[in-house]
């Protein structure tokens, strides 16, 4: 695309002189609009990303729509959207952690329920659905060394999820690929 370039005081190392962006006007005024969004460096050129005209008001209405439902959900202003956010992710990260702890402590809860038994079972079958690897391996680690084979799933019901089968050797060599 050839153009009539850019002035003499804008041209330079990095800035591309292509200023064909698409449909042309006759008046600026059929714009309406012009919305500079971001830059971006590419290969030694900065791509200029905006939007004109009917994109911009539709924009505009998106993110009023989406500042609406997050201050709604956040039950606070806009300008207290972001550290409400980081406050929910500081929270979820926290209860995270303590799940993960607490399954732990189920895990080996369970293994001693097991160990104790009065009568001890050489063959071990625990699902559960809200678990994770580390259940698996934290009860099949307390009661692998006393011989007990176990077979554990963790995961939905109805949808995907894993299992682990974990034992003395023979046993699992023989049953683990069946």
């Amino acid at each position: 695309v050839r153009s009539r370039g850019l002035p003499d005081d804008h041209v330079g190392p990095g800035i591309d002189s292509n200023m064909c962006c698409g449909t042309h006007v006759s008046n600026l005024g059929h714009l309406q609009a012009i919305k500079l969004l971001h830059m971006e460096s590419k290969r030694g050129h900065v791509l200029l990303y905006y939007l004109s005209g009917q994109r911009v008001l539709d924009y505009l209405h998106n993110a009023v729509d989406t500042e609406r439902k997050m201050t709604k959900l956040l039950s606070c202003g806009p300008e207290n959207h972001p550290n409400a956010v980081e406050k929910l992710l500081a929270t979820q990260r926290t209860l995270a952690k303590a799940n993960r702890v607490q399954l732990r402590e189920i895990a080996q809860l369970l293994a001693h329920k097991f160990l104790h038994s009065e009568v001890r079972e050489s063959v071990v079958c625990v699902h559960r659905e809200d678990a994770d690897i580390d259940f698996m391996n934290v009860l099949a680690n307390e009661l692998v060394p006393h011989g007990i084979l176990c077979l554990v799933t963790v995961g939905s019901d109805k949808g995907a999820g894993q299992f682990l089968l974990a034992g003395p050797d023979d046993l699992v060599s023989v049953l683990g690929p069946k």
